[in-house]
């Protein structure tokens, strides 16, 4: 591609590869909003290449998944303030599925005002904040996120229960086949069409796996810099999405899908590095436990019930927590022990890591990860000191984490400490976009009140 070399100079290799020998015709200047939704503008190569920066309005932070705009603007008027959106180049990476009709970049772009600051409730600035505290400890953090999801059948009616695809088979899909080789064959057209997109991106997959509900899949990343893995998880979402509607079905990441199926997490894997050393700071020279490790998990322990709002964001998240459905409703800690809240995975020293098993897949990456971190920082802060290790079946009390949506807002809006690190306008705007949310849930009235209520009592 030489038709742009303003463009191109700028490119990660990935990119460069992907255009290699094609014509550019557009950039997709896109940023997540709060939901995790990918806003912006698509512009021509031609454009994109003439300007440095790019407008939006700060309003786009205000809306709830619904389209419906809250009152978290701070001002009394509604006026709709542009930001300044720069693009980070080493974002750049390919839309493969627009190769049909044109051949497109996507680049995720920082917001500012027009003072140069960050806009404080963009969630990727927010993870940027999170990740300089550490930074400044001496510290880099490095997360690996797993992502799970359901392949569903096409629902275009939202009356109507959703359903397992119909596999390769000519049968819908079975639950209960956690890592069934023969599970994954039945979804193999899609799984092809996400690696192939996944390749074109330049984006490294660990491995794809089945997990236990129909359908249900689970891809696993490699570890990074926590912005990095986020923005992959931002990308992967939509090119998840793109791969399963080449095949007449949805790709869904809502938290519970399927009524008496588990439900799909993103568990997020920490561990952190000294910068001046270079090693795993969760690792002693003898290879044993540090004092930051354990302070890592105390915070969590301690933070998590009042970050739970940001780990699981809508209502249907909580349908996650429910005994005996593979996810820990519990705050405990243990070793190689999945039914844990807070979960140390088998490792060397150099690869010593913990992992936060609550999140759901429907949170924000930037977000959840950004809380996650909070929590740790935390507790390493405070050096806090976490519970007794788990060593059998965690006592699954009620009571450890939040159930409802308005309890989990209730927890966060009292949360001083992480409005502090996430930000106060952050805090501020993303409660009051819940709460319309959760307000607006509130007046629907659902097919078992009407079934059991309506001519019962």
């Amino acid at each position: 591609m030489t038709q742009w070399p303003e463009i191109y100079e700028k490119l990660p290799q990935r990119a460069k590869d992907y255009l290699e020998g094609r014509k550019l015709d557009e950039v997709e200047c896109i940023i997540a909003d709060i939901p995790g939704i990918a806003r912006g503008k698509a512009v021509p190569a031609a454009k994109f290449a003439k300007q440095t920066s790019f407008y939006l309005p700060d309003s786009i932070f205000f809306q709830s998944i619904t389209g419906d705009w809250s009152a978290a603007d701070e001002e009394d008027e509604f006026i709709e303030r542009d930001m300044i959106l720069i693009p980070d180049y080493t974002t750049a990476t390919a839309a493969p599925w627009t190769a049909a009709s044109d051949w497109t970049l996507q680049v995720i772009h920082d917001a500012y005002d027009r003072k140069g600051n960050p806009i404080p409730y963009a969630p990727r600035n927010v993870l940027k904040k999170i990740v300089n505290l550490f930074h400044e400890m001496g510290l880099k953090p490095i997360v690996a996120p797993e992502m799970e999801f359901f392949l569903v059948g096409r629902n275009v009616d939202p009356s109507r229960p959703i359903e397992a695809m119909i596999g390769r088979s000519g049968r819908p899909a079975a639950a209960r086949q956690a890592y069934s080789m023969t599970a994954i064959d039945e979804f193999g057209a899609v799984i092809d069409d996400i690696y192939d997109f996944a390749e074109a991106q330049g984006f490294e997959i660990d491995g794809i796996t089945h997990e236990g509900g129909a359908g249900q899949l689970e891809i696993n990343l490699r570890h990074g810099d926590p912005v990095k893995l986020a923005d992959e998880v931002f990308y992967f979402k939509r090119l998840i999405r793109e791969a399963a509607l080449r095949h007449n079905c949805f790709a869904t990441f809502m938290a519970k899908p399927i009524e008496n199926e588990p439900g799909s997490a993103m568990h997020i894997h920490h561990s952190l590095i000294d910068m001046e050393t270079g090693k795993n700071a969760f690792s002693g020279p003898q290879g044993g436990e540090t004092e930051l490790f354990f302070n890592f998990i105390g915070g969590l322990q301690k933070y998590i019930p009042s970050a739970i709002a940001l780990l699981a964001p809508y209502v249907n998240s909580y349908r996650r927590y429910v005994k005996e459905y593979s996810a820990p409703i519990n705050l405990s800690w243990a070793r190689d022990n999945r039914t844990a809240g807070i979960r140390v995975p088998i490792s060397g020293p150099e690869a010593k890591r913990v992992e936060n098993r609550l999140a759901g897949m429907d949170c924000n990456p930037y977000i959840g990860i950004a809380a996650s971190l909070a929590c740790g920082y935390l507790g390493i802060k405070e050096e806090l000191r976490p519970s007794k290790r788990q060593k059998g079946e965690p006592d699954e009390d009620e009571n450890q984490i939040p159930r409802i949506m308005g309890d989990a807002l209730d927890l966060f809006d009292e949360a001083d400490k992480l409005h502090a690190l996430l930000g106060e306008d952050f805090s501020r705007v993303y409660s009051t976009i819940k709460r319309s949310e959760y307000d607006e849930f509130l007046q629907v009235i659902s097919p078992w009140e009407r079934e059991h209520l309506l001519t019962n009592v």
